[in-house]
């Protein structure tokens, strides 16, 4: 992709960064490990979080003027393999037991208007999870 042809973005990416961190934040705050029954909701709380993040970083200021952009938001959860914590602290164990995981995403558009971005929540880690976000975003215009 030649420079000219970078997409543009709806946000930059620290907003972007921003509105996602915060809708993780808020959806897993009191979460201390994975837990499969909450897994769903977490991820309906993550999803419409970062939508209407979105929606007001990018509502125009004329409110008769339709949206520039959609979204899509797409929002993984990953139970991170359960390590004994003491033996995990005391390095006996570092990786034994994690999980891998790969996503990719592909798609076809207008590469100088629409675009995506996938950012890894680091935040979750703590609770054992991998939380990955992918946004997508189509000009209207």
């Amino acid at each position: 992709m030649a420079v000219n042809d970078t997409p543009a973005q709806p946000v930059s990416v620290e907003e972007l960064t921003n509105i996602t961190t915060k809708a993780c934040r808020s959806a897993l705050k009191d979460t201390t490990e994975y837990d499969h029954a909450k897994a769903s909701q977490w991820n309906s709380d993550i999803i419409s979080t970062t939508l209407q993040g979105l929606i007001a970083a990018t509502a125009p200021s004329d409110s008769s003027k339709p949206a520039p952009y959609r979204f899509t938001v797409n929002s993984t959860i990953v139970q991170q393999g359960l390590i004994e914590k003491s033996a995990a602290a005391d390095g006996t164990q570092s990786n034994a037991g994690k999980r891998g995981l790969h996503s990719a995403s592909g798609a076809f558009w207008d590469v100088k208007r629409d675009g995506m971005w996938t950012y890894k929540y680091e935040g979750a880690e703590e609770q054992g999870l991998d939380v990955v976000i992918s946004i997508t975003w189509f000009s209207v215009n």
